[in-house]
């Protein structure tokens, strides 16, 4: 079964991921990782990290010619700027004086971390708590990714809100129309926003440029959307098999997610159940499907032969440049929040993100259902279980 594990720290030597249930024969390469990496690092309100990384990534096991030969894959990403933490960051004693982090951040990992694992030097905490961290998450959504495109299934993780700018220009579009939309405005525009709503970016382009001259950062909402799937993925049978809960889970692991919502989501207590359920139908060619979609592609637990569509609310950075109210763990006098680096607004790098993650839980139902060894063997059997769909 997929898996991961990562590791490193945000201005360490890099950052790294070890990925066990590749199945064996796919053929991947550097470059089917780098096109998502690079995707992650743009994004109108970014900051200067972005442009000194250039992050490319280093295959150094489980690949072989061009193929997966079915041992873990470890992937890693160098920190260009390390040079310059080097001795902030030792991981000997160093004869320098090295100024402590003692203020944490409001929204930050860094007071609980801090008291968590007894550091006061809540550097310790905040390089690893760090988005940094999630470039790895993209490395194995980006390998997920490749190997759900051998089944045919497309995903695409995208914005629909900044700052309380929001866009329903994407409602029932596909994932290649949903593409072409952002392509185009991103285009026309000069800009990395992942929306799809022209008439509207307008708007948030200048919301991002007041939170940066008043230096103030925005948060907002990502959607991923698939292509139709087929029923089954995911099981009812027990609490922890359940898709929704698992992507659920994924989504909130991380950096700054604090909600999710699956099709309708929260409206669905605004209305009766004869206004929200996805009535079925039947037809020769598409077999079954529903009218609607509101529970998101996934009933009880499983995925329904609709799309899945799912939402996630991404809060404001909480590294602010003009800082917030907090308290010095050492001295514990009332100070202000330093500022060292960070972004205005990463809600677009956020939705790639949430592509990764929800890919990876894509895959592992996947897996589940069709095996895990090899890929022509997980592929025969997928075939089989679409011509059984044909007959039920």
């Amino acid at each position: 079964m997929f898996r991961y594990l990562t590791a490193g720290e945000s201005h360490g030597k890099g950052v790294y991921v070890i990925i066990d249930g590749i199945p064996a024969n796919l053929n991947l390469s550097e470059q089917d990782i780098n096109y998502y990496i690079e995707i992650r690092q743009k994004g109108y309100g970014r900051g200067s990290r972005q442009r000194i990384e250039k992050d490319k990534v280093d295959i150094v096991s489980g690949v072989r010619f061009g193929k997966t030969i079915g041992s873990p894959v470890t992937v890693i990403v160098k920190n260009i700027d390390y040079e310059n933490w080097k001795d902030i960051l030792s991981i000997s004693s160093t004869s320098k004086d090295i100024k402590e982090f003692n203020v944490p951040r409001p929204g930050h990992a860094d007071l609980a971390g801090g008291i968590k694992y007894h550091h006061h030097d809540l550097r310790n905490i905040l390089e690893r708590a760090s988005a940094r961290e999630t470039v790895a998450r993209v490395i194995a959504g980006a390998i997920a990714s490749r190997i759900l495109k051998e089944f045919n299934i497309e995903l695409i993780g995208y914005v629909i809100d900044i700052g309380g700018v929001r866009t329903f220009a994407d409602e029932i579009l596909t994932v290649e129309k949903i593409k072409n939309k952002i392509n185009e405005l991103d285009n026309k525009l000069g800009v990395d926003l992942r929306y799809p709503d022209k008439q509207k970016a307008i708007t948030i382009i200048k919301k991002i440029d007041r939170a940066m001259k008043y230096g103030d950062t925005l948060g907002g909402i990502v959607k991923v959307v698939t292509s139709r799937l087929i029923p089954g993925l995911g099981d009812f049978t027990q609490w922890d098999k359940k898709l929704d809960g698992q992507i659920a889970r994924a989504l909130m692991s991380v950096q700054a997610f604090k909600g999710v919502e699956f099709g309708a989501g929260f409206s669905y207590a605004e209305q009766y159940g004869s206004e929200v359920h996805d009535e079925i139908s039947y037809n020769q060619a598409k077999g079954f499907y529903r009218i609607t979609n509101n529970a998101g592609g996934i009933e009880g637990g499983m995925t329904n032969g609709e799309p899945v569509v799912v939402k996630a609310v991404v809060k404001p950075i909480s590294t602010l440049k003009r800082g917030l109210m907090s308290v010095n763990v050492k001295t514990k006098k009332k100070t202000k929040t330093t500022y060292e680096r960070s972004d205005t607004c990463a809600v677009p790098a956020a939705s790639v993100i949430a592509e990764s993650v929800v890919a990876i839980e894509l895959l592992k139902a996947l897996q589940a259902k069709f095996g895990t060894d090899e890929i022509s063997e997980m592929k025969a059997n997928y075939k089989n279980y679409l011509q059984y769909l044909k007959k039920y």
